[in-house]
């Protein structure tokens, strides 16, 4: 556990370098390193080789995330002296809730991969800092569970569209009921992205019931898995017994709702992978669904996954409150334009009528400040905190994303400047 403060307070940076510096006195060194390199290394040794794949992973060859470093490379800070930067402030307000920095954390499947307390862990870390956490459709606990443990801190709902309206629908009423301040809804992701790390492996983590849990806990997808199970009654499927579907039936049945040795007698488990995998997203999916939010739910809707002008302008037309300018961490489509570089496209396209957030790519607290420095209103971490949550559990996560917002402080107050409404595009250049 660190000590000293946790949430981002009015000096953030100088407190978290205190805290730090104290504990080196004492020949303590920061469980989590406080570089991005160092986090990554560590992370990695503390991860299998399967989840690895999965979480560090991204599309074909890896093209676009490291086009999303590159965009950042190209960018540099132009810092402003002799101010007085004694007081800043980090703050922001977004939909009606004051943030006490730029940043939420990104929705990350399947997070047990990096540890098993997974969403209920990076709840709880986000909670301390006070930031938001956009919650995983594809989590690996209820949603339910995850809010509990966040008590009354903000946080928002992802959302994939299933082929099932009425799954849909169940999830956006359980997003209400736990109190979401949002919704995302991701678009990028209608079609799952070539990803040699885990196809190499042959591991796709949902179908062995990791990162469904969303669903097992839903009783509109326990219906349906439920009726197809009905409507097959009779039907033997072919099964091939070897020592890796064993394994896989195990992992499914230890993850569905209700006893171990129940499930394992049960068509039930291995019936909702299977299903999953049929529903969960919609490849059909137009702007014609998206246009129907506004009559599935009164909660504010961002869309994620945004990389064109054109798609920004159509996404202000169907009634997104937000836009997300995202390629999904390089893990969808390899050769993608850069995150950042899309923001500076999309940012004029909005011309401040809705937030806009960038997500992929960032990794230190002067990637935020040149996100914010580039139009964005804030943004979301997604490897960090997953690289945190591997390395020390929840206070890994935590402390993952304190470093950023710390190092964001002092890059602030090192550029001149005291909030964030004072970063603007002269305040970087493009090299």
């Amino acid at each position: 556990m660190s000590e000293g403060p946790v949430a981002p307070q009015p000096g953030a940076g100088r407190a978290r370098q205190n805290v730090i510096y104290r504990a080196g006195v004492l020949g303590r060194t920061p469980p989590v390193p406080t570089d991005f390199a160092g986090l990554e290394r560590l992370a990695r040794r503390k991860t299998s080789r399967r989840g690895w794949a999965y979480i560090a992973g991204g599309a074909g060859e890896g093209a676009t995330m490291r086009a999303n470093r590159e965009a950042f490379d190209r960018w540099k800070i132009v810092p402003r002296v002799l101010r007085d930067v004694s007081h800043r402030d980090l703050s922001v307000e977004l939909f009606g809730r004051t943030l006490p920095a730029p940043v939420l954390l990104a929705p990350v499947g399947a997070a047990e991969l990096a540890h098993p307390d997974a969403d209920v862990a990076i709840g709880g870390a986000a909670a301390e800092l006070g930031v938001p956490y956009i919650l995983s459709n594809q989590g690996c606990a209820p949603m339910e569970a995850t809010a509990a443990a966040m008590g009354d801190a903000p946080r928002w709902f992802q959302l994939y569209w299933s082929s099932d309206d009425d799954l849909v629908d169940s999830l956006l009423a359980r997003a209400k009921a736990i109190g979401a301040d949002a919704v995302v809804v991701t678009l990028d992701t209608t079609l799952l992205g070539w990803r040699p790390q885990d196809l190499n492996l042959g591991s796709l983590p949902f179908a062995r019931g990791e990162g469904i849990a969303q669903y097992t806990s839903d009783p509109t997808f326990v219906r349906i898995v439920r009726d197809r199970i009905a409507a097959a009654a009779g039907a033997r499927p072919e099964v091939e017994v070897t020592l890796g579907a064993i394994r896989s039936l195990l992992s499914m049945s230890r993850r569905y709702p209700g006893r171990l040795l129940d499930n394992l007698r049960s068509p039930e488990p291995r019936a909702a992978v299977e299903t999953f995998l049929d529903i969960y997203s919609r490849p059909s999916l137009t702007w014609t669904e998206i246009e129907s939010l506004r009559e599935r739910t009164d909660l504010p809707v961002l869309l994620k996954g945004i990389l064109h002008p054109d798609d920004a302008r159509r996404a202000l037309d169907a009634g997104a409150d937000g836009i997300i300018v995202s390629n999904h961490g390089g893990r969808q489509v390899d050769g993608a334009i850069a995150a950042l570089d899309a923001l500076v496209g999309i940012v004029p396209a909005v011309d401040s009528r809705v937030p806009v957030l960038l997500d992929s790519g960032i990794r230190t607290g002067s990637d935020v400040f040149k996100a914010l420095a580039l139009g964005a209103d804030a943004v979301t971490v997604g490897r960090p905190h997953l690289y945190g949550l591997a390395v020390g559990g929840r206070d890994g996560a935590r402390d993952a994303v304190a470093n950023i917002i710390a190092e964001f402080d002092l890059t602030l107050g090192l550029s001149g400047l005291t909030s964030v409404k004072e970063i603007t595009a002269d305040a970087v250049t493009r090299t």
